[in-house]
């Protein structure tokens, strides 16, 4: 099963996996580096969870589909509300910065996700 996973990761565009490995997964694990900061428990449990709940889509898929936009629509849609919250309380220093790049980076994912979600729900089902 992890080896049709891991084949399926790399049948993705090369831009997919170097996006997915190398900046939406380590800027979305960020967040545990300033659990102590206000809204840090609840921005990295958005943030985590958002990656975490594909982990029973990718188990019974074999591999990544578009069904995976939907843990990220659920649970990082309101974490862009909850990091613009803090964002007009006046973060600053690193937690601003990483506030930043997960609101950018989760951002352009929305982007991308929003429109798997309706060609998922269109019938493109396909496992990569």
């Amino acid at each position: 099963m992890i080896t049709e996973i891991w084949a399926s990761f790399r049948r993705l565009p090369l831009w997919v996996q170097i996006w997915v490995g190398v900046i939406l997964m380590p800027v979305n694990l960020l967040p545990l580096a300033f659990l102590g900061q206000p809204g840090g428990v609840t921005i990295a449990v958005l943030a985590i969870g958002g990656m975490v709940l594909n982990l029973p889509i990718l188990l019974f898929e074999r591999g990544f589909s578009k069904a995976m936009a939907f843990p990220h629509i659920l649970l990082w849609t309101p974490l862009l509300g909850v990091i613009s919250g803090q964002l007009q309380g006046g973060v600053s220093g690193g937690y601003l910065q990483v506030l930043l790049l997960l609101l950018a980076v989760d951002l352009i994912s929305l982007l991308f996700d929003y429109v798997d979600a309706i060609k998922w729900w269109q019938g493109e089902r396909d496992v990569a």
